[in-house]
C-alpha cells in the first residue's frame, strides 16, 4: 500500500509495529519484521477465534480487519501489517479509511505483485483461500504493472484449517498440496504464489512437489523488506533498542499458536487472550 505522499512527522520511531491476521499465517510476516528490524517492538493479534477469514463475507472480514485496526492504534502502533490475503483482499481500503494517518499501513498483495510483475515471469500461478481468490486482486494488480503476465488463480481452502490443526510435513498436508497442485489450472504455470501467509509453513512441502520446475515466492520476506524500506525512509526504523517487546495477543488462545509462536520467537513469549 504506498503512502509516500503522507507526512508521517507525528510518528516516532520507538513507537512498536502492528501485526495481525486470522491466525498463525502472520507469524511467518512477523518473523522475517524480526529478523530484518530486530530492534522494533511488535505487537501481532491473532484472531483466532473467527479463523479461518477465507471462507468468511466480505462484510464479517471488514469487520473484524477494522476493530484489529482500531485496537493497535489504540497500542500506538507507527505501522500496521495486514499480514493476511483475505484481509486485504476484502478490507484494505477500510483499514486504511480507519487508520486516517495516524500510521502507516501495509498490506501482503500488493508489494508481492509489483515484484512479479517487474521481475522476468510470464505464466504465474496464485493459490490463495477462496476471499483473496474471489477477489482476483493478485490477478489485478500484478496486470496493472505488466498487462503481458499470465495469471492463474486457484483457490485452496483446505490449507489453513489443516496447518492452524498443526499438520506439518504430515500424510493429511502431503495428500492436500498434491489435491491442488496438480489442478489443470496450475499445469503451465512457471511461478507460484504462495497467497495466504499461512501457506510458507508449508513451502518446504510445497517446493518438495515441484522440484526445480517453479519458483515458489516467498512473500514474507518481500512485505518484510518492503516495511524496512519504508520506516528507514521515514527515519522511523528503531535502532536503539537492545531489549524489543513482542507482545502477542489472540482472539482464542490455541496449543498450535502457541508451539509456532514459540518456535518463532522463543520460549519467554506470553499469549495474552483479547475479545474485541
Amino acid at each position: 500500500m504506498k503512502t509516500e505522499k503522507i507526512d508521517f512527522a507525528q510518528l516516532s520511531a520507538t513507537q512498536p509495529i502492528g501485526i495481525f491476521d486470522s491466525g498463525v499465517g502472520g507469524l511467518t510476516v512477523a518473523k522475517e519484521i524480526k529478523r530484518l528490524m530486530p530492534q522494533e517492538n511488535l505487537i501481532y493479534f491473532g484472531d483466532t477465534k473467527h479463523l479461518p477469514y477465507g471462507d468468511k463475507s466480505k462484510e464479517a472480514i471488514i469487520e473484524y480487519s477494522v476493530k484489529i485496526a482500531k485496537f493497535l492504534l489504540e497500542k500506538n502502533c507507527k505501522a500496521i501489517v495486514i499480514a493476511c490475503n483475505s484481509a486485504t483482499a476484502n478490507a484494505l481500503k477500510e483499514v486504511v479509511e480507519v487508520v486516517n494517518n495516524q500510521a502507516l499501513v501495509f498490506d501482503v498483495i500488493n508489494p508481492v505483485a509489483e515484484k512479479v510483475a517487474f521481475e522476468i515471469h510470464t505464466n504465474v500461478g496464485v493459490i490463495a483461500t477462496k476471499a483473496t481468490i474471489n477477489s482476483g486482486l493478485y490477478r489485478k494488480s500484478i496486470r496493472k504493472h505488466n498487462k503481458f503476465i499470465k495469471v492463474d488463480e486457484l483457490a485452496t481452502p483446505l490449507l489453513v484449517p489443516a496447518i492452524e490443526e498443526g499438520f506439518k510435513n504430515h500424510a493429511i498436508t502431503h495428500s492436500i498440496i498434491y489435491h491442488y497442485l496438480s489442478n489443470q489450472k496450475l499445469k503451465n504455470i512457471e511461478t507460484l504464489i504462495l497467497g495466504c501467509t499461512h501457506y510458507p509453513l508449508l513451502i518446504d512441502e510445497i517446493r518438495q512437489y515441484y522440484g526445480n520446475r517453479v519458483r515458489v515466492i516467498d512473500s514474507p520476506n518481500i512485505v518484510a523488506n518492503q516495511v524496512r524500506h519504508s520506516l528507514e525512509k521515514r527515519h522511523l526504523l528503531n535502532e536503539q533498542n537492545p531489549q524489543p517487546t513482542y507482545d502477542f495477543y489472540l482472539s482464542d488462545i490455541t496449543k498450535n499458536f502457541e508451539k509456532i509462536s514459540k518456535k518463532f520467537f522463543g520460549k519467554a513469549i506470553e499469549l495474552q487472550s483479547q475479545v474485541l
